[in-house]
């Protein structure tokens, strides 16, 4: 149904940020700021017959409050049920005669609605996504068909245990603060919330120096900026406009060491995530936190990984059967991060030593490591910061994305020189700063029992014992 192709609960991807691609001769981003705030970025490849058009929002779940975690992404749904222009069908009806896909999603720290379009139908898309963000009805009778959506949503969520898993991760290392809260919220909140909750949570995010109109493939950039000074001039502006890319007042979150477990001995396996405080999308390690997680890389049994793999954290874990699947992750958000691991085995009576070997290789990092794993590790995250740019909406994912959270985008040239510019004593030292001797978040969930407790784990992040 088109309802479905409307509406994504598409999440932020883990451990990765996206970039442009590293040709010097490609496509630019050019950027332009209407008087009202409001950004305009656009990479014009005018041979594209194809466009994807969208607005990024500076403002997700974190800036929710407990009474109201829920309502960016109750809105999410609501976008696409009428606005004042349009009814529900009258906006499908338009979306599928110009053979588009329009698209949203919500984040912790970001929302986002976009449409892939032919290019000739630019115009229609940006019409359509200003009118869903201006003049949405948000009427009652929608509001609460729409609970009973969201909580079959949050019902499938809830059975994809690496969701659980990274939601209580957050939940434990954020105690009691904005960024800890799930994105969906809690079913009390999903049964409560009602339309001023909505209206509120608009007319306080949905400012126009909080959102950046972001075009891609066959798009020009003045056409958008005259498209958008004709739909969005009227929005209105932060009483404390910050800037995109810029830190409000507000105190850094505080990261708690601390644990979260949730046994089941009805499931095969155990689900554990791991996580150090990382760091925020502009700080000066960014890039060399990125290369460390990519030394440890991801490994997973079923897909035939082989044990003769360059990461030494595969080989230990492959060769000695000691977990199914394993994925590093560097989450980066606007002013911190989580750098962990989240590890899948169902050789539960050996929990003690895959927990034992990881921590030591990531405690290695502090003293040994080596040139070879360095540069591979460069090389291999080039390689997949690449490969994520397909298609224009990737890229129009990438400006929107950088600009929101950083107020620019990064050239080619920058985000190759930075990679190949971090080198091994970057990395101990980001170890040593980061892993070692730090007190960390753990989630835990399924078959567990095996699993020591905090404090031994704790021993390990500051030991070189084999």
């Amino acid at each position: 149904m088109l309802g479905r192709v409307l509406r994504s609960a598409a999440r932020s991807q883990r451990g990765l940020r996206s970039f442009a691609t590293t040709t010097n001769l490609g496509p630019f981003t050019e950027i332009s700021t209407l008087s009202n705030g409001l950004t305009v970025a656009t990479e014009s490849q005018p041979h594209i017959q194809t466009a994807t058009v969208g607005v990024w929002i500076d403002a997700g779940s974190r800036a929710e409050t407990d009474k109201t975690n829920g309502t960016a992404h109750f809105l999410e749904h609501m976008a696409f049920k009428g606005t004042g222009r349009r009814s529900q069908h009258a906006l499908e009806l338009e979306v599928e005669n110009i053979g588009a896909h329009l698209n949203a999603y919500t984040s912790r720290e970001q929302t986002v609605y976009y449409a892939k379009s032919f290019s000739k139908d630019v115009p229609v898309a940006v019409d359509i996504i200003s009118d869903i963000l201006q003049n949405s009805k948000l009427e009652n009778g929608a509001i609460e068909r729409e609970r009973d959506v969201i909580l079959r949503e949050q019902q499938e969520v809830d059975k994809q245990l690496e969701e659980v898993v990274f939601d209580h991760l957050h939940a434990i290392a954020f105690q009691g603060q904005p960024l800890g809260r799930t994105i969906l919220g809690p079913k009390k909140n999903i049964l409560s919330i009602q339309r001023d909750d909505l209206s509120s949570y608009i007319k306080t995010n949905y400012t126009a120096d909080r959102m950046v109109l972001v075009g891609t493939g066959g798009v020009d950039h003045q056409s958008l900026v005259k498209l958008a000074e004709k739909h969005f001039s009227s929005l209105p502006v932060s009483s404390n406009p910050l800037g995109l890319g810029r830190l409000s007042s507000a105190r850094k979150p505080t990261f708690v060491g601390s644990e979260v477990r949730i046994r089941d001995d009805e499931l095969p396996t155990a689900h554990v995530a791991i996580a150090v405080e990382g760091v925020g999308w502009s700080s000066p390690d960014y890039f060399p936190m990125m290369v460390m997680q990519s030394i440890f890389g991801n490994w997973d049994r079923s897909l035939g990984a082989s044990s003769l793999l360059s990461s030494r954290l595969s080989h230990i874990i492959s060769s000695n059967n000691l977990a199914n699947s394993f994925m590093s992750f560097s989450t980066s958000y606007s002013d911190t991060g989580l750098w962990g691991i989240y590890i899948v085995s169902e050789n539960l009576m050996n929990l003690d030593d895959t927990m034992h070997f990881t921590l030591k290789e990531w405690t290695r990092m502090s003293i040994s490591p080596t040139e070879g794993e360095v540069e591979r590790a460069k090389s291999q995250l080039k390689a997949g910061l690449l490969l994520s740019l397909d298609g224009t909406t990737a890229v129009a994912e990438d400006i929107g994305r950088q600009i929101v959270t950083s107020g620019n985008r990064m050239t080619p040239a920058q985000i190759e020189n930075a990679v190949d510019a971090v080198s091994v004593d970057d990395i101990k030292r980001v170890a040593q700063k980061y892993i070692w001797d730090k007190d960390f978040a753990l989630a835990a969930v399924g078959n567990i029992d095996g699993l020591q407790d905090y404090g031994r784990i704790r021993n390990d992040m500051s030991s070189m014992l084999y």
